[in-house]
């Protein structure tokens, strides 16, 4: 048998162009160097078939048109943080640290923070952003270390 190493009776033989076959008997190598399966049981292998009916197309459905959507109530647009700072630093005329922007917000009722623990640490940051982002066009400057005015 070819399985582990050589017996006494195929030591001269050095498995060269012989092999023990499924029936047990000896016979020349398969091309390839492998033994052949029978292909009884198995189902034909039909990935390079081709179709030689008749190619006919058949026309497209026509589109629906998509019914009209019924227009959605109008929702009030939540505020953001940095729209709410400006609003209240243009209303105060005067330079504020981002807390108390964050306080002037609430009391008016512009914006709250959603139970954040640092609002006034995520507004600065979205400050100086948006000074980086925009330069002279951004709704605020920097007066003095901490303070936020608005531009003209």
């Amino acid at each position: 048998m070819c399985r582990g190493g050589p017996t006494p009776s195929e030591d001269d033989d050095h498995g060269e162009g012989k092999h023990e076959g499924r029936d047990g008997e000896e016979g020349p190598r398969p091309e390839g160097g492998r033994e052949v399966k029978a292909s009884e049981g198995r189902k034909p292998d039909r990935r390079f078939e081709t179709d030689n009916s008749p190619a006919v197309a058949e026309p497209p459905a026509p589109a629906k048109p998509a019914p009209p959507k019924a227009a959605a109530p109008a929702v009030a647009k939540k505020v953001s943080a940095l729209d709410a700072a400006a609003r209240v630093l243009g209303e105060a005329g005067v330079a504020m640290t981002t807390l108390q922007m964050v306080e002037a917000m609430a009391a008016k009722g512009y914006w709250a923070s959603p139970a954040g623990k640092t609002p006034h640490a995520t507004l600065y940051a979205a400050v100086l952003r948006e000074i980086a982002a925009k330069g002279p066009a951004a709704r605020f400057r920097k007066a003095d270390k901490g303070l936020f005015a608005a531009t003209a």
